[in-house]
Formats: C-alpha cells, structure tokens, sequence
C-alpha cells in the first residue's frame, strides 16, 4: 500500500512495543502532574500516538502479512516476542481508536464526575489501562498475557472505585470487580502453569506446536484449558461469570464505563480465540466440547436471560450494561459454531458492538452531564431538551436492535447465516427472539424520550439544554459510524468485513 509510505520506517518496526512502553512510561508520569488540563491533555495525545501507530501496523498486515517483534533481540521461545497478524491487528487498532474518542469525551465528563485532586491520577491509571489492554493484544507470550491483564484490571478497579465522587455504590462495585477479577486471573495463571508442565514453554506459538506434536497433550492439558477458559470467562463476563459487570459499568465514571464496554470484554475475547484456535485447536476432543456445548450453551443461555435481565431493570445504565451481557452471548455463539463464517460473524460482531456500545454509553454520561438522568422513567421528554444526544442515543440504540442499514444488522445477518448453514435453525431462532427482546428495552427508553412530556421545572416545561460539543463530536462520530458500516458508505461495511473474515481464515488455518 503506498500509504504506508507516509509513515515513518521507525514507527512500523518498533511500532509493537511503542504501543505498550509510551503509555506506560506516561502513565506514571501523568500522575504526578500538577494540573488536570496538563493531564489530560497528555492522555490525549499518547492515545493519538498509539492510534496512528496500530492503524499503520493494520496497514503493514494487510498489505504484508503478519509481523513479529522479538523484545531485546532475543528470539521466541527464550525471549519475549510481540505478534501483530490479522487477528490482533483490527483489535488494536479500534482499543486505540476507543481510548482517543474517550479521551476526548472525557474533558467535561471528568470535571463533573471525578473528584478535582483525583483527576491526574485518573489519567494517569487510564493509560496504564489503555498499556495492559494493548499489551495483552500484542504478546505472544501466554505469561505476560497474565502481567497485561493484571496492568489493565488493577489500574480498571481503582478508576471504577473513583465513580465513588458521583454514587457511593461505586465503591462496592469496585470491590465486586476486583474480588471477580481476582478469582479470574487465578484460574488463568494456574491454566498457564497446568500448560508450562505440559509443555516446558510459555510462547504461544512454540506451546501450539508441541501440543499438536502430543495430539492435544495429556489430562494435563485439558486441565490446564479448563482454567483458562473459565479465567477468560470471567474477564469476558461470560453468563453466569458476568456478576461484576453491571455494577461495574452502572456506577464507575462515564468516561470508564464507555471505555469498559468498548474495549475490555473484546480484548478478553480476542484471548479466547487465540487460546482455543492457535494455542489448543478445535480438532482436539476436549476442545471440541467445550465449543459445542459449553461456549455454545452458556452463549445462548447469556442471550435469553440477560436481555429478559435488561427488560425488567429501572436503571438505564444496567439496562445496557446486561445487553452487553447478552451481546457476549451473540460472539460466543459465533466462536462455538467453530466454522470461519461463524467466527467471523463473531468477530465482526465484537467490532460493531464496541462501536455501538460506546456511543449507547457517551449519551447516557450526557444525559447525567445536563439533568442527572440514570432512571428509565426520567427520560420523559428527553428529546425535547437534548434533541442531538437524544438522536445519537437513539441510532446506536437501533444498531443495537439489529435494525437494516446499521452495523449490527450486519454482524447479526452474519451470524444467522452462519448458524443455518451448520443447520442450527434453533440458533437463528434464539438471534431472532433476543433481537426482539432488545427492541423491548431499547424500546421503552426511546418512547419515554420521544413520546413523554418533559419535566416540570418550577411549574415550567424543562427547556433545552444540550451535551456540550466535546461530548456531542464523539457520541455523534460512533453513532455515524454505525450507520456508515451498516449501509456500507465509503466501503466501511466491506472493510469490517474483510477484517473478520481475515481474522476468521487466520484462526481456521486458511491464511492470516
């Protein structure tokens, strides 16, 4: 690509580990900083670096193939080795592109929800977030797989723990997380040491190689497997692992919760389909149940009782946080089908919902912003007084629907098509009814807004008072965004198309 050309030469080799260490080294430079507008304005431009970074080394994949840094020089298996190939590439680059939107997002939201001496540690624990979610998506060694997961979770338990300024029960969210957190990456690193006495080594692609010598290895191995896919369920929120999350994204500060929710749960998937697809395979025997019945089973399961969950709930922030729940059924389903066209709606699926999500969540912390709004039955005429965050909320809301022309009819027609080509017809079945089930949720907060009176405010109908424009560009680009994808405009639709069945051909053996 003659693109490619625009970026500097030292930027596309050392592009892997400048994506971990310039976050990393700033975040702790960040907390010491004495002013928030400094701050901020360094998270910014650290998340803009990276984001310019992971787009060229997408670039450099598509047009190359896939790449591989050696940390030191010191080559795989003794030394740590970054790998950026079609499936990781596309997730680093929309974590990078989440962390700016966010970022921008963040400079009004910050003001009202975080406590004033807390704002530069903020940035300052968001960016070593930002370096562990990175970080996890680049390596290829299964025990700093660990050490990135702990970097993300420790520094993502403290900024939900800072929601506390806002709502006290951010506090016990924050606890509730780390608890689950903690029991999730104990399971992990115990599958880890299960798959080191198994196989004498922690680089994934040296493991993968002598598992495929043992045809799957010894009780050991499945042992070792079990625990890594519960440790990844937890982080993933995998029904019924997924107690910490609607708390989680309830009461943490805005900024976090749309982050969370765009960003986490992929990177946590992105591991359970390089565990199970390139470091086990599907052809092993073990490996195969746990993809038809448990990845499957828990899926569809998540589906149904998560989007009843979101129905009944009076807080619209845990209204979405249990859809979020139920979306991670939808990718489940995806990976257990184990075809590439069910992977690869799977994966799509988990790029169109971050784009989604994230715009649902930047209009709920607006709707708080103006008027203090988390319960359904207060957005009652809400259109009236915030009629362009209003509309963003409504056009993610549809996409989250599965609504034509948006982004998530796209990735849902995928996965249905996916199913009934393996003859899964009661799968398409369960698609089609939580997809109505979401209209009901999704449903109730938008005739609320659209067809309700707004409040009175000293006997006098509320008057309009929109989100500021900082909060307005970013919620506006996601939801645009969504539509773009969904009605192919520019190509985009193709493009995330072309991503996630690279990323499919990649784990299916075919290419990559």
């Amino acid at each position: 690509m003659e693109i490619l050309s625009l970026f500097p030469a030292w930027l596309l080799e050392q592009g892997p580990a400048f994506v971990i260490v310039l976050p990393l080294l700033m975040g702790a430079i960040t907390a010491i900083l004495p002013s928030r507008t400094l701050a901020w304005w360094t998270a910014l431009v650290v998340t803009l670096l990276c984001t310019v970074t992971a787009f060229a080394l997408l670039l450099q994949v598509y047009s190359e193939g896939a790449s591989l840094y050696t940390m030191g020089g010191w080559d795989p298996p003794h030394g740590i080795s970054l790998v950026i190939d079609a499936l990781s590439a596309p997730v680093l680059f929309l974590i990078a592109a989440m962390a700016v939107v966010t970022v921008i997002y963040a400079m009004p939201a910050t003001i009202a929800e975080v406590e004033p001496k807390k704002r530069a540690p903020f940035y300052a624990a968001f960016l070593l977030c930002f370096a562990g979610l990175m970080g996890m998506v680049v390596t290829g060694d299964a025990f700093n797989v660990f050490v990135f997961l702990e970097v993300s979770s420790i520094s993502t338990y403290a900024l939900v723990a800072m929601g506390a300024a806002r709502d006290r029960r951010a506090l016990t969210a924050a606890y509730n997380y780390l608890i689950m957190g903690s029991i999730g990456a104990t399971f992990f690193v115990i599958g880890l040491g299960f798959m080191f006495m198994e196989t004498g080594t922690l680089n994934m692609a040296d493991m993968s190689r002598i598992l495929a010598d043992l045809d799957g290895g010894s009780r050991v191995a499945k042992v070792g497997f079990g625990f890594i896919i519960i440790g990844l369920g937890l982080k993933l929120a995998m029904f019924p692992l997924h107690t910490w999350l609607p708390g989680a994204y309830a009461y943490a500060p805005t900024k976090v919760t749309v982050f969370l929710a765009s960003t986490a749960t992929k990177a946590a998937l992105y591991l359970l389909l390089r565990f199970t697809f390139t470091v086990f395979d599907p052809s092993f025997d073990y490996v195969a149940v746990v993809l038809k019945y448990i990845l499957i089973g828990v899926g569809v399961v998540g589906m149904v009782f998560a989007s009843l969950q979101a129905i009944f709930q009076t807080d619209a922030r845990r209204t979405l946080a249990y859809s979020s729940v139920a979306q991670v059924g939808y990718m489940l389903l995806g990976v257990g089908l184990a075809t590439a066209a069910g992977i690869a709606a799977g994966y799509l699926h988990l790029l169109n919902h971050a784009i989604i999500k994230g715009g649902l969540f930047l209009a709920m912390g607006a709707f708080w912003y103006r008027f203090g709004i988390t319960r359904i039955q207060d957005f009652s005429g809400l259109s009236k007084t915030m009629p362009w965050t209003m509309g963003a909320f409504m056009l993610s809301g549809l996409s989250l629907i599965g609504v034509p022309f948006t982004a998530g009819f796209v990735s849902k027609v995928n996965l249905t098509i996916a199913a009934a080509d393996k003859g899964w017809w009661w799968a398409v079945g369960v698609i089609v009814v939580t997809s109505v089930l979401a209209i009901i949720y999704i449903g109730r907060i938008l005739l609320a807004a659209y067809f309700g009176s707004p409040p009175l405010i000293d006997g006098q109908p509320a008057k309009k008072n929109e989100a500021p424009l900082m909060m307005l560009i970013p919620m506006w680009f996601l939801a645009v965004l969504s539509i773009a994808v969904g009605s192919n405009i520019l190509g985009l639709g193709d493009d995330f198309v072309m991503a996630s069945e690279r990323a499919a051909a990649l784990l299916t053996g075919q290419g990559g």
